[in-house]
């Protein structure tokens, strides 16, 4: 895989994710009309996915998940885990669970942007000297 692509693709999929998440915020759960075309008993069959994705935020689950990936991008330092909080904590950001969700978008951003530098001076001292000896000297 080339270089560039390598490194945009994690930003895009977390672009595409916060693009899902707004549609499903503003296109499936906001509209009032469709809130209470799901009031009755026998409301249409997407009912069910909706009332599961309104009680997730009304219980701040995605709040918690996305803190949960958070920490597990501190400790699992690849880009897997650090797309997985970024992409969570958008989703969250959406989804009425702001608090989590930017914390878990600010870590598995930071993240995502060291472990694509590839100097990561905690896992990584070799390269954490390779930087400090190309670092000019005054």
């Amino acid at each position: 895989m080339k270089s560039s692509l390598r490194i945009a693709l994690p930003w895009a999929i977390i672009v595409a994710v916060a693009l899902v998440a707004g549609v499903v915020r503003y296109g499936f759960i906001e509209p009032s009309d469709l809130g209470h075309a799901c009031d009755a008993k026998d409301g249409p069959w997407w009912c069910g996915p909706r009332n599961v994705i309104v009680q997730g935020f009304l219980g701040y689950g995605y709040g918690y998940a996305a803190v949960l990936a958070a920490l597990v991008a501190v400790f699992w330092r690849n880009t897997f885990s650090a797309v997985l909080a970024a992409s969570l904590g958008v989703i969250a950001l959406q989804l009425y669970c702001y608090e989590g969700g930017a914390l878990a978008l600010l870590i598995g951003s930071l993240r995502l942007v060291r472990v694509q530098a590839g100097a990561d001076p905690v896992g990584d001292s070799a390269a954490a000297d390779q930087v400090m000896a190309s670092t000019p000297r005054r």
